[in-house]
């Protein structure tokens, strides 16, 4: 009987044996095979993708080469800048500083507002995030105009009096100074889409916000990207594009503005969104007034793109061309209108 009862352990301890070294061998080649599924992942191929939609009241889209969909962080990204410099949200962080709130700012805005003081220098107080109130007046703005007199308005211009002090909050020029940064968030908002982009590994891409344009890489057809550059097709209805001529660009921010196509009809004749922080009037179309139609802007960042075409827009173009040589753009391309109500086009390297 004894015998017999150790034998039969013996099997048993030989089965368990044999049973945990089936289940071994399993388990070796699971992760053998998720080894090099995982391999596969990261050294295959990357697809080329492309995000498209509507937010900030405009239109974006970014083509990108990757391994991953990365549509989600993408808008991610976009809101989260909305969240931080649009005037037009309640809630937003540099709607709480235009309310006098003490709220120390974010990475964001000290970029944002750091570039504007850089770019406000070179061009003489021609670009300007706190003529806000002065696009209000001007009804171009997130709010209408409340009768104050156009003196009192200036007396609140100029981010050259405003500062971020050592407690992160906005030392304001007036108590009622207020910001809209709407002249670069929409380059700086390309700039942090791609910079997203390139933690996620990804290296070939264009975004497009609203016209402004981040560059890095290869076109999906290899090489350069080939961005075309409207000409300013006079249209207050609708947005015409009509090609002026094709740039071929990477590693880069381009940025156009214009003043033919927002404007409205005033009594001084046709009135453009294009407002002047130093005299407080805005740009009418006329020869006598300014003889730049639009201004297109190719430079490191398109954050920096952005603000350096608006200031374009009031400056004239020997100006223009000292202030982007000083502030390290690579190109500036402006459609003049002539005496002869003719359009030349002036490419400045």
């Amino acid at each position: 009987m004894y015998v017999v009862v150790l034998f039969y352990r013996h099997v048993k301890f030989r089965n368990f044996i044999v049973d945990l070294q089936y289940i071994m061998r399993k388990f070796i080649v699971f992760l053998i095979g998720a080894t090099l599924f995982a391999g596969c992942g990261c050294s295959g191929p990357a697809a080329w993708r492309k995000a498209e939609g509507s937010m900030w009241h405009t239109l974006y889209s970014v083509t990108y080469r990757s391994d991953m969909e990365l549509d989600d962080s993408i808008v991610e990204t976009m809101r989260r800048v909305e969240m931080s410099l649009s005037p037009f949200q309640s809630n937003s962080l540099v709607s709480c500083i235009n309310r006098g709130e003490p709220v120390v700012v974010d990475s964001m805005i000290r970029r944002i507002f750091t570039c504007s003081q850089t770019v406000s220098r070179l061009s003489g107080g021609m670009f300007d995030p706190t003529v806000a109130p002065l696009v209000n007046y001007w009804g171009f703005g997130y709010a209408g105009p409340d009768g104050e007199p156009l003196d009192s308005v200036m007396s609140r211009v100029g981010i050259s009096e405003c500062r971020i002090g050592p407690d992160g909050v906005i030392e304001k020029k007036h108590p009622r100074t207020e910001f809209n940064f709407s002249a670069i968030t929409k380059g700086y908002g390309c700039d942090a889409v791609g910079e997203m982009l390139r933690r996620n590994g990804c290296e070939d891409f264009l975004v497009e916000i609203g016209g402004e344009i981040c560059l890095s890489g290869e076109s999906p057809r290899g090489g350069a990207w080939n961005v075309m550059i409207d000409a300013p097709v006079d249209n207050a209805d609708a947005v015409v594009h009509s090609e002026m001529m094709t740039l071929s660009l990477t590693g880069c921010g381009i940025a156009t503005s214009g003043n033919y196509r927002n404007y409205r009809m005033t009594d001084r004749g046709k009135t453009s969104h294009t407002i002047s922080p130093v005299t407080g009037m805005p740009v009418t179309l006329a020869p006598a007034d300014t003889l730049v139609l639009s201004a297109t802007v190719v430079a490191p960042s398109a954050m920096e793109a952005d603000a350096l075409a608006t200031a374009c827009m009031l400056l004239p173009p020997s100006l223009s061309r000292g202030m982007m040589r000083a502030a390290g753009a690579s190109r500036l391309i402006l459609a003049v209108s002539t005496p002869a109500d003719s359009l030349l086009i002036l490419d400045m390297r």
